[in-house]
């Protein structure tokens, strides 16, 4: 608990109580937990849902729930977990998809993952909480993942003409209910393909992981979803182990203030 700007504010990293002692209206930020990231060829993990707005609280005790981000792997990503204050719920984002897979649908949707036999679709984001997936790279010798969307917008598809570069990420959205300006809610980055000059897809502002990017161009592993943001995870690349792996989503946020 602390106070800012005329404001006392409680910020939940973890679950716990909110208890009112004097009813009145609040301010609520609610992040749920972002996707995973899907591995071989993976699109990121989508965002967690976000949603902000004001609630007038009564004399009792409000739980609240702190979502978990959803597992990175070497196939289909795994959803982020809701977070929640009270009945007002975000819902977890999609995760990636895999070398077979579109992206899951969530809070906002992970990316599409590519296989030789063409593109594949980001899942759908939630209208007022997140938006959709970017789609995997349609070239089919070139495959890389479609970036996770984000609470400020969708996640780019994968690129062709680059050897088969990653989506980026969806930016996050940007909110003060802290005291500071801070984005939350970024989705992954895309994974890379295999072909020269192939990159990894950069995550969205608000705490999205980075794609895998393969090692014929200097190797690096996906990146997690960054805590307490619920941003989504970065997506694996191809046959290029540890690479094709997925990393996991960041775990989500609840703040509440309120005038003092």
């Amino acid at each position: 608990v602390t106070t800012s700007g005329g404001y006392k504010i409680h910020t939940f990293t973890s679950s716990g109580d909110f208890t009112v002692t004097s009813g009145g209206n609040v301010e609520y930020l609610i992040v749920a937990g972002g996707g995973g990231g899907g591995g071989g060829r993976g699109g990121g993990g989508g965002a967690g849902g976000l949603l902000s707005d004001t609630y007038n609280v009564e004399l009792q005790t409000y739980v609240v729930t702190i979502g978990g981000g959803g597992v990175g792997s070497t196939s289909q990503g795994v959803n982020g977990n809701n977070s929640s204050f009270g009945a007002i719920i975000a819902t977890g984002g999609g995760g990636g998809g895999s070398s077979t897979s579109a992206g899951s649908n969530g809070g906002s949707g992970g990316g599409g993952g590519d296989s030789s036999s063409g593109p594949n679709a980001g899942g759908t984001g939630i209208s007022g909480q997140g938006f959709a997936g970017g789609t995997s790279n349609p070239t089919s010798s070139k495959e890389s993942g479609g970036g996770g969307g984000g609470a400020g917008g969708p996640g780019y598809p994968g690129v062709t003409g680059t050897g088969g570069t990653g989506g980026d990420g969806g930016d996050g959205l940007q909110k003060g209910i802290s005291g500071s300006m801070v984005y939350y809610a970024g989705g992954g980055g895309g994974g890379s393909g295999y072909s020269s000059g192939a990159l990894k897809g950069i995550g969205g502002l608000g705490g999205g992981g980075d794609g895998s990017q393969h090692s014929i161009n200097t190797g690096s592993v996906a990146v997690s979803g960054t805590v307490n943001t619920g941003g989504g995870g970065g997506g694996g690349t191809y046959a290029d182990d540890p690479r094709t792996t997925g990393a996991a989503g960041g775990s989500g946020i609840v703040i509440i203030r309120y005038a003092i």
